[in-house]
C-alpha cells in the first residue's frame, strides 16, 4: 500500500509502518473479509411465511405417520488416490500425505437426514440429474416402512429437484411432499450440518483407491453414524431468532428504500 500510494502521487514518500498506524488509527483491516450476498430475493412477507413452514416442518410434533427428511447432494467428491504411501502419526510426527495424487474421476452423494431420528440414507452416483435423483428416492421409497404415509422433504431450489421427469414421478408416489426454502437459504437444509460432519470425519484426507473404495468407506460412515445417530437440536428458540432475522432483513430493507 505504500508503494501504491507513492506511484499513484498520492504522497512523495511514506513508510509501511506509518500506513499501518494510520490504518489502525481508523480500525481498518482490508486484508480480512467476510463473504455477503446482496439479497436476490426480497425478505418480504412471503419469505418469512416460507421459513416458518420450514421452522414448523423441524419442531412441530409430528403426527404417527410423518416423517421430514432434509434432502441434497455433496458433488464433485474425488478418490484422489496419493502416489506415495500416506505415514500414520507418530510420536512427534502427525500423519504425512503425499502432496501429489492421481484423478480417478468423481462421485455425488445423495443424502437425507431424519429430523427426528439423526437417521441417515445415503447412495452414490456418477452423475447429479432428475434420473440419479428419482433412483435415490425410488431407494428411499423401498427402505421407508409404508406406514408412513408422508414423507415431507425439505431441498434446495435446484432444477433437478424440480424438472418435469421429477414431477411426473411425485405425482405417482403421493406420500412424498416437498418443500423448498428460500434461495440463499441452504443453511436451513439440516443435512448440510451432517455433510460438514462427514468432511471432518471421512474427507478431510481424500486417498481411496478409486471410486469404488471412496463409495464404499462413504457407505461405512452412513453405517457407523446411523449406530449413535442422533437428531440435531432445533426449538421454539431456535425458530425465533430465525424470524427475528426475517424481521430484522425486512426493516432493514424498508428504511433503505
Amino acid at each position: 500500500m505504500a508503494a501504491q500510494l507513492v506511484a499513484a502521487e498520492v504522497v512523495g514518500s511514506i513508510s509501511p509502518s506509518t500506513v499501518r498506524r494510520i490504518l489502525v488509527g481508523h480500525r481498518l483491516k482490508p486484508w480480512r473479509y467476510h463473504m455477503w450476498l446482496s439479497p436476490k430475493v426480497p425478505r418480504d412477507a412471503a419469505f418469512a411465511q416460507s421459513i416458518q413452514e420450514i421452522c414448523s416442518l423441524y419442531t412441530r410434533r409430528l403426527r404417527a405417520e410423518e416423517m421430514v427428511l432434509c434432502i441434497d447432494e455433496k458433488t464433485s467428491l474425488q478418490p484422489r488416490p496419493r502416489k506415495a504411501k500416506t505415514l500414520p502419526a507418530q510420536p512427534g510426527y502427525p500423519v504425512r500425505v503425499e502432496n501429489e495424487y492421481e484423478r480417478k474421476g468423481a462421485l455425488n452423494l445423495f443424502a437425507a437426514f431424519d429430523t427426528r431420528t439423526g437417521q441417515v440414507w445415503g447412495q452414490t452416483y456418477e452423475r447429479k440429474r432428475q434420473k440419479e435423483f428419482i433412483a435415490f428416492l425410488e431407494h428411499l421409497d423401498r427402505k421407508i416402512p409404508t406406514h408412513i404415509t408422508t414423507i415431507h422433504c425439505v431441498l434446495d431450489n435446484l432444477s433437478v429437484h424440480k424438472g418435469k421427469e421429477v414431477q411426473a414421478w411425485l405425482s405417482k408416489h403421493p406420500r412424498f411432499v416437498f418443500h423448498y426454502p428460500p434461495v440463499h437459504c441452504s443453511w436451513m437444509n439440516q443435512v448440510e450440518q451432517w455433510f460438514s460432519i462427514l468432511q471432518r470425519k471421512r474427507l478431510q484426507i481424500s486417498n481411496f483407491a478409486d471410486k469404488k473404495s471412496l463409495a464404499e468407506q462413504l457407505q461405512a460412515y452412513i453405517n457407523q453414524w446411523n449406530a449413535i445417530a442422533h437428531p440435531f437440536h432445533w426449538t421454539s428458540q431456535s425458530v425465533a431468532k430465525v424470524m427475528a432475522k426475517c424481521e430484522t432483513l425486512q426493516s432493514n430493507l424498508a428504511i433503505a428504500s
